[in-house]
């Protein structure tokens, strides 16, 4: 791709809102070897679709469950629901889903999100970015799950 059909994509994405037209970017783009550009219209995407107030915690936690499907939905191939998860949203709420998967064993979808760089995106993430709504424990746990992971990862 030239450099001006590169920008033009890309402030085309920044303008966007249609979640249908930012998923056939993102995918196409990433076939093409274009990461630049699908890495802009990734996150994107997944700030859009939540239904939920920007800047609350339950806009955070929808932002990332978002990603993970999206992301693996372009690994697959095909659609992928976290089936575990959601039902457990719809039960429990955001904030009790957080705090569960926080201070239980590490889950999967954390270990998918580390996997593929995209930390910022995890629960313990979402929940050291709304400290007040969780109690001390559940920070401390979300921290030292971080911390480890970043011992781990690659830079």
């Amino acid at each position: 791709m030239e450099k001006d059909q590169k920008q033009n994509a890309l402030n085309y994405i920044s303008d966007c809102n249609d979640p249908d037209k930012l998923q056939i970017i993102a995918k196409n783009s990433a076939q093409k070897g274009e990461f630049e550009v699908q890495e802009a219209a990734s996150p994107k995407l997944h700030s859009i679709l939540p239904s939920q107030d920007p800047g609350t915690l339950e806009f955070d936690v929808w932002c990332s469950i978002y990603a993970l499907e999206d992301t693996l939905k372009l690994e697959r191939g095909k659609t992928v629901r976290l089936g575990r998860t959601r039902p457990k949203i719809t039960k429990q709420g955001e904030k009790n889903t957080i705090i569960d998967l926080i201070n239980g064993k590490m889950s999967e979808g954390f270990e998918m999100l580390v996997e593929r760089n995209m930390i910022e995106y995890t629960f313990e993430a979402v929940a050291l970015r709304h400290p007040n709504q969780f109690d001390k424990e559940t920070l401390h746990n979300a921290q030292a799950r971080l911390d480890a992971a970043a011992k781990h990862t690659p830079l």
